[in-house]
């Protein structure tokens, strides 16, 4: 992937951006984003990207995390997998060329599972840099998600984020509009859809449904499928973060807003 991707899409027209849109995100591969999320958003036609790395108990664990052949499901299902690091690392640790190693490592698995290439990133632990954005950029993604901060008060256990507005926010720093967990609960979720209008887009970042090995960010079960009915009976757009070029010029990035997190 290089800075030639965005080329294609500086002519075409863009889709407005309608009231309740939302992109649902998806790290770290646990094994229920397979087993149970994607099957309910497939009943529900929405769209959705699974962040994949390596790291955590992803080689180790395969009763909590998904394998490349399920990956590969996913995508045949339709939906997008992104990129979330070789080894899931704070990257700010990490040099330019370590960076781009553990991005290209990803890359290459997809590629040996006949993936595409993930054209979005999502930050791991919401870490980043003046670096890792250089890093990022000269790879030539068009959209990148990080987490709440540093706008929002950072809880391991979820919580409330910005709303994503294209008009500020640059493409490869969209904030998570909420992060679910133990400390976020139904009236956080409905006030992060209801932020999605006049130009913003809800983005929502879950952790596995349920998170087995990691509880302080999961969601039961019971929990996201009143979440999902809540979005279908809203009649919300739901989305990959790929999808977004259809409403937002990733191109456009002149005096947008560029946030850091330690």
């Amino acid at each position: 992937m290089s800075k030639d991707n965005h080329e294609i899409y500086r002519n075409e027209s863009l889709k407005p951006i309608p009231d309740k849109l939302v992109v649902l995100t998806f790290d770290d591969g646990n094994k229920s984003d397979y087993n149970y999320v994607a099957p309910l958003l497939k009943d529900y036609d929405f769209g959705a990207t699974f962040y994949i790395t390596e790291g955590l108990g992803f080689l180790s664990n395969k009763d909590h995390y998904v394998t490349w052949e399920e990956i590969r499901e996913l995508h045949e299902d339709g939906f997008e997998i992104g990129n979330h690091t070789r080894q899931h690392p704070n990257i700010n640790t990490l040099t330019k060329d370590e960076l781009l190693s553990s991005l290209i490592h990803i890359d290459e698995r997809c590629d040996a599972y006949d993936i595409p290439i993930p054209e979005t990133f999502a930050y791991p632990g919401d870490s980043r840099g003046p670096e890792s954005i250089e890093v990022l950029i000269e790879k030539g993604y068009l959209f990148a998600r990080r987490g709440v901060g540093p706008d929002y008060p950072y809880d391991v256990e979820g919580g409330r984020g910005p709303v994503y507005d294209p008009e500020i926010h640059h493409p490869l720093v969209i904030p998570s509009t909420g992060v679910p967990g133990p400390h976020y609960d139904f009236d956080d979720f409905v006030w992060g859809v209801e932020q999605a209008k006049d130009g913003k887009i809800a983005v929502l970042t879950f952790h596995g449904v349920p998170a087995l090995e990691h509880p302080w960010v999961d969601t039961p079960p019971t929990q996201f499928k009143r979440y999902m009915d809540y979005l279908r009976d809203k009649g919300c757009t739901v989305i990959a973060v790929r999808d977004l070029k259809e409403y937002v010029d990733p191109s456009k990035t002149s005096g947008k807003e560029i946030t850091y997190f330690a």
